[in-house]
């Protein structure tokens, strides 16, 4: 096999695995349910982002990321409740979505350079530490957007969801690497 086979066997991969990345966002993230003391709905965004993780890398995972946004701001019903356009992203939750950004970069430089005794704790600290950075996005445009105090913010888009989310890391976390395993190397 020569050198040019080679690379576009190698971009081929890149481009599918990345494709089916976003393909599986655009599927599961629009699931969501409305909870009654929020505009923020529970989704599925940020689990599908932490299993992608251990899929693939976070430099691939990102630019999965950026082309479902970008999807879902032309228009498609991506983005939570089946909804599409601008004006999702400008929104109440639109902080939120902008800090998934984050949360891949920062659990994923985590995941990468996660080694030995202690892998699955820098992981876990990773996912944590991206999920912040995400609530701190999101309860600032949050708050700017229904002209709250950033504790009226924490109470409307984050402590409710603290559980979930936090379930949602574990499972990702219990069965990522198993995923990952069964998959060809990257």
């Amino acid at each position: 096999m020569n050198n040019t086979t080679t690379k576009a066997s190698v971009s081929t991969r890149y481009l599918v695995s990345t494709a089916l990345m976003t393909a599986v966002l655009c599927i599961l993230a629009p699931m969501s349910i409305p909870i009654p003391v929020s505009p923020v709905p529970i989704s599925l965004t940020n689990l599908v982002l932490y299993f992608g993780l251990f899929l693939l890398p976070w430099k691939q995972m990102f630019l999965s990321y950026v082309v479902y946004m970008l999807l879902g701001i032309c228009g498609l019903p991506v983005f939570s409740g089946f909804s599409g356009g601008l004006g999702k992203l400008i929104g109440p939750t639109g902080g939120y979505l902008a800090g998934f950004l984050f949360l891949i970069v920062i659990a994923g430089i985590f995941m990468d350079n996660a080694s030995g005794r202690y892998r699955i704790l820098f992981i876990l600290a990773g996912m944590i530490l991206g999920s912040v950075i995400t609530y701190l996005f999101g309860t600032a445009w949050l708050t700017f957007q229904m002209n709250l105090t950033f504790v009226q913010g924490l109470f409307t888009g984050v402590i409710p969801y603290l559980p979930g989310d936090a379930l949602k890391i574990v499972l990702a976390i219990l069965v990522g690497p198993q995923i990952r395993k069964r998959l060809p190397e990257r």
